[in-house]
């Protein structure tokens, strides 16, 4: 095989080639830093409003969004600050509820602030990867300081139900913040949230910047404090490359998402022809199609991700490769050991092309036979 075929989305995807153009003048010869007054500085800053806006389109163009170096650190602004606003305003409210198959940004952060004196509860979810609604229903109560739940699961691609988890919250009084990494300007967003997490590098922009979205009142204590750049909330130098690049990638999701959809569609039906005698982990029904996580029983993934090296997928979430665990979020699912380690996760989108996956899926079914 003589090239290599990206089939990994999830992870990354690739930088659209308008995003680069776009960057490009600001990394090479518009180089002022943006929190400047002189002329240079404030053409900078100019340019990371406008991305700014960019951004905000997709978010309905309300709200407050602050960048950031990337989602996890969004997460860790949102959960972190929010946890501790709330508790300072009513020292009863210690809970800290989330989903069990939440990405590691949000589930770690939620654990760690045990050692704060927070409660930490990871809701069950069905085989189908979906919260159980009762469990959630019974957890978030007038203990609970916040709730966070994602939007399309990083590994299944399963799309929670998060605007009746959102009324939940409200109910109960908690603020609630939605991990839309793996969603936005791929599915509708939530209609309402406290707190919106994004990610340039998930949306064919650069890697190296992200967003919180905070709605309008909502007010969080800084985590990273100095010269308070960014509207007080996080303090360091803005890259306007960065931003520009994210600013153009955001409103390329909301120019092309008809296009990407019906492209993401089409490949969906083709790989589930391809994969017909592989099980499906998540829910088929409550999902996004760039996502495709599947099972074959006998199956060695990590022996078939090494006699495939020229295709580019996934055995589970690329922030947890390495660690020799398999996926918490199969896992949860209520698959067993050997099941997770028989899955694998495929990717695509915008540039995927039909006989990329066809050619791919030949290559894996075949290794896949010969174990």
């Amino acid at each position: 095989m003589g090239r290599s075929i990206y089939l990994d989305y999830q992870a990354t995807t690739p930088l659209a080639p308008e995003v680069f153009e776009a960057m490009t003048p600001w990394l090479r010869d518009q180089f002022a830093n943006p929190h400047s007054a002189h002329r240079p500085g404030r053409m900078a800053a100019a340019a990371v409003e406008v991305a700014r806006g960019q951004v905000l389109e997709l978010l309905g163009g309300r709200g407050r969004l602050v960048f950031t170096s990337g989602a996890t650190e969004a997460i860790n602004m949102g959960l972190v600050g929010g946890a501790r606003m709330m508790r300072a305003r009513d020292a009863g409210r210690t809970k800290i509820v989330t989903i069990d198959t939440e990405h590691a940004a949000v589930r770690d952060t939620v654990l760690a602030l045990e050692s704060e004196g927070f409660e930490p509860v990871l809701l069950p979810v069905g085989p189908d990867g979906l919260v159980d609604a009762d469990a959630a229903r019974a957890a978030i109560d007038s203990r609970t300081a916040l709730v966070a739940a994602m939007l399309v699961n990083n590994e299944i691609g399963v799309i929670q139900p998060v605007g009746t988890i959102y009324e939940m919250a409200e109910a109960a009084g908690a603020l609630f913040l939605c991990d839309a990494v793996q969603g936005y300007g791929r599915v509708p967003l939530p209609p309402i949230a406290d707190m919106v997490t994004l990610s340039g590098h998930k949306i064919y922009g650069p890697k190296g910047v992200g967003a919180l979205w905070l709605r309008e009142g909502l007010e969080l204590p800084p985590l990273i404090h100095g010269g308070g750049q960014e509207q007080g909330m996080r303090s360091g130098t803005l890259s306007p490359a960065l931003c520009v690049g994210f600013g153009i990638a955001g409103a390329m999701m909301r120019e092309r998402f008809e296009a990407d959809a019906v492209h993401v569609g089409a490949l969906w039906d083709r790989a589930m022809a391809l994969f017909s005698g592989w099980t499906i982990n998540g829910s088929t029904a409550n999902r996004y199609h760039g996502n495709l996580n599947i099972r074959r029983e006998g199956l060695d993934a990590a022996r078939l991700m090494s006699e495939c090296r020229d295709i580019a997928f996934s055995l589970g979430s690329a922030c947890a490769s390495g660690s020799g665990r398999s996926s918490h979020v199969l896992r949860a699912l209520g698959l067993s050991e050997k099941a997770a380690r028989s899955s694998i996760r495929l990717g695509f989108g915008r540039y995927t092309t039909m006989d990329e996956l066809e050619e791919a899926a030949a290559l894996m079914i075949a290794a896949a036979a010969r174990q």
